[in-house]
């Protein structure tokens, strides 16, 4: 054995350095990539809630309680990938002053004074789509006119919805919501399908579809914000 190990001292010494460097190379690049998701706030809003259902499908869903179960997906997914998340609502409850007079505008204001506190790098608020014909469908991203951070958040987003899910649309496009214009934050609204369609709303309920559609939502963050390397 010890003529075995000086014959091949040398190969054997070449072969542990080159092991060593290998592994180490390995566990930085999976440091620096997890870490690259440290600091990063992202505020999930689930539009509507309480009183306000939003719309509602032809098939019975209420979009305030799909929009709250697709944000809860996204969150843990979110989080999973190393995001700081926060929500402006984590059940049912009314954002609301009960003695405000006009309890909407009082509500959003609940909502932008989350955001304010978590000073957040993004800004999703989460919708289901409704239309008076009933063949209209897709997913659409939209942004804050004129904001360039959120409009290339948008497109990216999109254009994966376009990839992997085979959305028509492969463009974002402007939106002029109250969410969008107020927050004064990066910010996009994803309106992930349409509830007046009756094959959509029936897929958007599909725990398939809606881990799909998650899936893809974090897919495009991560051509924005980086993601972390799969292991080889």
């Amino acid at each position: 054995m010890q003529k075995f190990l000086k014959k091949n001292y040398k190969f054997i010494l070449v072969t542990i350095i080159i092991f060593v460097l290998i592994s180490t190379c390995f566990y930085q690049i999976v440091i620096i990539s997890t870490s690259k998701m440290n600091g990063i706030t992202i505020v999930l809003d689930a539009g509507h809630g309480a009183r306000d259902g939003g719309s509602v499908g032809t098939n019975g869903t209420i979009e305030k309680d799909i929009n709250l179960e697709y944000t809860l997906a996204l969150k843990d997914k979110l989080v999973e990938a190393g995001y700081k998340v926060i929500l402006t609502r984590k059940d049912d409850e009314e954002l609301y002053s009960l003695s405000a007079k006009n309890k909407k505008q009082s509500e959003m204001k609940t909502r932008l004074s989350i955001i304010k506190k978590a000073n957040p790098n993004l800004v999703i608020s989460i919708h289901m789509n409704s239309f008076n014909d009933s063949r209209a469908s897709g997913i659409n991203t939209y942004y804050r006119k004129g904001d360039s951070a959120s409009e290339e958040i948008a497109n990216l987003v999109q254009s994966s919805f376009k990839k992997y899910c085979n959305t028509r649309s492969e463009k974002a496009k402007v939106g002029d919501y109250y969410i969008l214009n107020s927050s004064y934050y990066t910010a996009i609204l994803i309106e992930y399908g349409f509830l007046s369609n009756p094959e959509e709303e029936k897929l958007l309920n599909s725990k398939d579809y809606k881990n799909k559609l998650i899936d893809t939502t974090v897919k495009g963050l991560s051509l924005y914000f980086g993601g972390i390397k799969e292991k080889v």
